[in-house]
């Protein structure tokens, strides 16, 4: 498998082990066993946590972590593409994690150590219904007694989740964050199996008691950023399913054959296949791009992720229609890896809002940068 970026001896590492693991434990053929409930994927994320140590990678190793980086998520995330394998790793890890190492005290820390062996999974839940991918709208309440009412639209990971982190306004309209435990009083769950095979939740909460976090005044920012995180996670994974695609249509168009020969030697063929290769790279090499991009100021972060995505979002409907057109309609059988993978991509396509949301970020960023010189 081709990197995103080129990897250190320890990261190389980390994805060859992965690799093989993945192969071993979770091939095409146990997919629908491992997302046929939300339970179901346990044992392969506490593999994940106990045989290969995957889940501390970018913890600080005074944490039972190994230290790295976002990355390592990047590596990781590129290979759990390629195997196709629907797991809450960036709902958990990227997000959810990202965001308690961003909160000071001892909760958080406390959460963090049990990150590592598996035994704590925190999921993010900021997103409401009619709020589409604007985090700040936010009408969820947390009283002054600590107790959350509100509702949370489709929360990826909910269902494998040991701890929610829920934004909501203070009775100041300031925005917090509230850590509630799945099965608290006043809860309402419902799961829901999105197309890709994965899990959500849609979340009510009804005077529900909450754990204390640390009040470190307005999360907006926070949630941004590991918002921005999270979507750059996305886009590598996206390179791994595309590179798992493109691998299997060359694989099928080298063996199918019309009029005596292999369709790989069809002109129109090659003009695809091409045009996926293209795609392809455009994507990776973006997706390397932004990961050196995210210490910049967040207007600049924001734009250089937005831009990725865009780019994400093209090449995977590019890698993902070639893929099932040059398959014909086996191409969308649940027997074919090819399918799946198309669905991820559709999802991975619309993540946070989907393409025009995000050209329309690209959009606002340059006026505000043809704006600036006036202002001065």
């Amino acid at each position: 498998m081709d990197s995103i970026f080129p990897l250190d001896d320890t990261q190389a590492l980390l994805q060859s082990s992965l690799q093989r693991w993945l192969q071993d434990n979770a091939p095409f053929e146990r997919r629908a066993a491992l997302l046929a409930t939300p339970g179901a994927i346990q044992p392969l994320w506490t593999g994940l946590a106990q045989q290969l140590g995957l889940l501390g990678a970018a913890l600080p190793e005074a944490l039972g972590g190994q230290g790295g980086s976002l990355a390592d998520h990047l590596v990781i995330l590129q290979a759990l593409g390629q195997s196709l394998l629907a797991e809450p790793y960036s709902a958990c890890l990227v997000t959810g994690a990202g965001l308690l190492q961003r909160l000071p005290g001892e909760a958080a820390q406390r959460l963090l150590a049990g990150v590592a062996d598996g035994a704590v999974r925190p999921v993010l839940a900021a997103l409401e219904p009619g709020a589409r991918h604007d985090l700040d709208q936010v009408a969820s309440r947390l009283q002054a007694d600590g107790r959350l009412s509100g509702r949370k639209a489709l929360v990826r990971g909910a269902p494998q989740a040991t701890h929610w982190l829920v934004s909501a306004r203070d009775a100041a309209g300031m925005l917090r964050l509230a850590l509630v435990r799945p099965g608290a009083a006043g809860v309402t769950q419902r799961d829901v199996r999105l197309a890709d095979g994965s899990w959500a939740a849609e979340l009510a909460f009804d005077r529900t008691p909450t754990d204390a976090l640390p009040d470190v005044g307005n999360v907006l920012p926070l949630l941004q950023q590991v918002a921005d995180e999270a979507l750059l996670a996305t886009g590598a994974e996206a390179v791994g399913v595309m590179q798992r695609l493109l691998r299997d249509t060359l694989d099928y168009v080298r063996q199918r054959k019309q009029f005596g020969v292999a369709i790989a030697s069809f002109q129109v063929t090659q003009h695809r296949l091409a045009d996926m290769h293209m795609a392809l790279l455009q994507a990776r090499a973006l997706v390397a791009a932004t990961l050196a991009a995210m210490d910049q100021p967040a207007a600049d972060r924001s734009r250089a992720v937005a831009t990725c995505q865009v780019q994400v979002a093209r090449s995977a409907r590019t890698v993902g229609q070639g893929a099932v057109q040059l398959h014909g309609g086996m191409g969308m059988t649940e027997e074919l890896a090819i399918g799946h993978g198309f669905q991820r991509l559709t999802l991975i396509e619309h993540h946070q809002g989907g393409l025009a949301v995000h050209l329309q970020r690209v959009a606002h960023w340059q006026m505000a940068q043809a704006a600036q010189p006036a202002l001065t």
